[in-house]
């Protein structure tokens, strides 16, 4: 196979005019083309008046040495492909069949490729299936009665299920993981485009039938999953894993099990530090939603008269304040709704969510500021770990924006938020909000450093996408879930350094930042079982 890259051609192109470019480039006649597969589409919109796609492909050619031969130029290299490969089963065997604790993007990815290897895992989960934890999180926003244990954080699919569903991440990739975790998705009913778009993204709607695909084949291939089976305990002996505890009764023996909990699992992360396993407090980041009219965004991302099919336009900010900390944009919702995500009594937080067409009427997105250890140290609660000072920062800010909207969502106008001061009434734009609003003041939610640094952050964003300091841009709060508060140190083995046999995993163990990335890294902890231990073919 040959590849090409930074190929372009108008986003109105034809199947016919792609191949045409192809052949021009390669300088080959028409039967010479024998097959083509897109790598990478992407879009080049600094020309509105010239929107282009920018592919890489790789193309089957007769007499391919020939044709490199001639290529004059770094845009034809010969294709080098390294496939997936899971490797073979290790020596030592397993009595018991591996625990995975969570069956968010971590904990299914990991749970689906030990199944088709024979291993037969059991997933424990604490919330509900997709189907009826649909049902919950929906009762939750038409009447605000929570149910603790399944909602828009716990369930089948994790926190993802209810978002955007983007499936781009930044981690390098030498290993294939990521492609493969874009092939498992197609596997199991995600469109192909996700294989080759710069920006794939599902949403919420179909991320809902795939994960169930995902766990029928679990259990097709030997595995099962138990609903409503919340790990509380860890049976510990001599340094190692010996059992895990389910709703404080049943123990389930086990020496090996992956901790994939996600990063709002906070009685989870307590139960660790009482059985000493060694965690570390990391920087996360929190903030507010703000929402615009989505035609504003994509009139300024593409143009007035870009083609309806390129749909709702994405954007990516970040600004460096006076102060030294960066306000950034961080889950961007194209078409999209801010969602009451909260998962405690008496806590408020919020998300963004959209469905797979993007065309709700606003474009949301989380503004955030960086935090460290040193800011949230004071927030320390007499008689916790200090490890856990971040859990006790996200949840004042939380029951704060509870307050504030008395159980409903707190709502403000970026203008008002800069006078600091409760809006009063909307302008032209409405919230687009599952779960109820209320107006109030965000700025006493948040502490002054970060309510400062947001107003100057999405001040100079003005810079990058006009109209995006609109005094009627609505803001939302809080967001305080972007990431784990902690992780747990893992070995070059990935287990547990405290505790044999125990694997943490994914976004909440603090090695993950979405839902891909989570995904490749329960790739990763199967791959480490699998090499260490038999499987039960």
């Amino acid at each position: 196979m040959i590849r090409i890259q930074q190929l372009k051609l108008p986003v109105t192109h034809t199947q016919e005019e792609l191949e045409q470019k192809i052949r021009k480039t390669l300088k080959i006649g028409k039967h010479d083309l024998q097959e083509i597969e897109l790598l990478r589409r992407s879009i080049d919109a600094r020309k509105k008046s010239e929107l282009k796609y920018v592919y890489q492909l790789d193309v089957k050619v007769k007499d391919e040495n020939a044709v490199l031969r001639k290529a004059k130029n770094n845009q034809i290299v010969k294709a080098e492909k390294k496939p997936y490969v899971f490797p073979k089963s290790g020596e030592q065997t397993l009595v018991h069949r591996p625990v995975i604790i969570g069956s968010g993007p971590a904990g299914l990815f990991c749970a689906y490729v030990l199944a088709k290897h024979g291993y037969r895992p059991l997933v424990l989960e604490r919330g509900e299936s997709a189907e009826q934890r649909k049902k919950s999180v929906d009762a939750f926003w038409k009447t605000g009665v929570l149910n603790p244990e399944s909602n828009v954080q716990f369930g089948e699919g994790g926190a993802g299920t209810f978002s955007d569903g983007k499936l781009n991440t930044s981690v390098k990739d030498p290993s294939g993981r990521n492609r493969e975790v874009l092939r498992i998705f197609t596997e199991c009913g995600a469109p192909e485009e996700i294989l080759y778009d710069q920006k794939p993204h599902l949403g919420t709607d179909q991320l809902i039938g795939i994960v169930t695909t995902m766990r029928k084949k679990i259990e097709a291939w030997g595995g099962e999953v138990r609903f409503g089976a919340k790990v509380t305990d860890f049976g510990i002996e001599n340094g190692r894993l010996t059992s895990v505890t389910v709703n404080e009764t049943e123990k389930i023996a086990a020496e090996t099990a992956v901790l994939a909990i996600g990063h709002s699992a906070r009685d989870t992360f307590f139960k660790l530090c009482e059985n000493k396993i060694s965690m570390e407090a990391k920087s996360f980041a929190v903030g507010v939603r703000i929402e615009h009219p989505q035609k504003m965004i994509t009139e300024d991302q593409y143009g007035p008269e870009a083609p309806d099919f390129l749909g709702a336009a994405p954007y990516k900010l970040t600004n460096q304040c006076e102060n030294g900390r960066g306000v950034y944009s961080f889950c961007m919702c194209p078409g999209g709704y801010v969602v009451n995500a909260s998962s405690e009594a008496e806590r408020t937080c919020v998300n963004g969510m959209s469905y797979s067409d993007r065309e709700g009427k606003n474009a949301n997105s989380a503004m955030i500021v960086t935090v460290t250890p040193e800011d949230y140290r004071p927030y320390h609660v007499e008689g916790t770990p200090d490890v856990l000072d971040g859990v006790a920062f996200q949840r004042v800010l939380e029951h704060a924006a509870w307050e504030a909207g008395k159980g409903k969502v707190p709502v403000q106008l970026f203008g008002d938020f800069c006078e600091n001061r409760v809006s009063t009434a909307l302008g032209e734009v409405t919230p687009s909000i599952c779960g109820e609003w209320t107006f109030a003041n965000l700025r006493e939610v948040l502490p002054t450093f970060i309510g400062d640094s947001l107003v100057e952050g999405i001040r100079a964003s003005e810079r990058k996408i006009h109209g995006f300091s609109r005094p009627d841009a609505v803001l939302s709060g809080v967001e305080a879930r972007t990431s784990s508060p902690v992780r747990i140190v893992r070995n070059e083995t990935l287990e547990s350094s405290s505790l044999t046999g125990l694997y943490p995993c994914g976004e909440g163990a603090g090695y993950a930042g979405g839902i891909t990335s989570a995904a490749m890294d329960g790739l990763k902890t199967a791959e480490e079982i699998a090499k260490k231990y038999m499987n039960f073919s």
